[in-house]
């Protein structure tokens, strides 16, 4: 299979490389479609869900129930910290 990339995409690639993990543009590009696959079936998997959830907070939106931008910021970074604290004991 021959593929054509636009030359920054080639760049990014080769610069990618060089960084490592990888040892080649193969092992690149095969660890790339692995996981775009792997967001694809996830996403299509939770399509349903995900829909819920949006049609849910525009519902919410619709009914003025808006949440201010520091009260998202913080309960966002209560998820990261929970995230990182679970993550970091695997």
């Amino acid at each position: 299979m021959t593929i054509h990339l636009p030359a920054e995409l080639e760049r990014l690639i080769l610069d990618d490389v060089k960084r490592g993990p990888y040892r080649t543009v193969d092992e690149f590009l095969e660890q790339a479609v692995r996981l775009l696959h792997e967001q694809e079936d996830w996403l299509a998997t939770h399509r349903a869900a995900i829909a819920g959830l949006v049609e849910a907070g525009w519902e919410s939106a619709a009914r003025g129930e808006l949440r201010e931008e520091a009260e998202v910021q913080a309960a966002m970074e209560d998820r990261k910290r929970a995230w990182l604290a679970q993550n970091s004991q695997e």
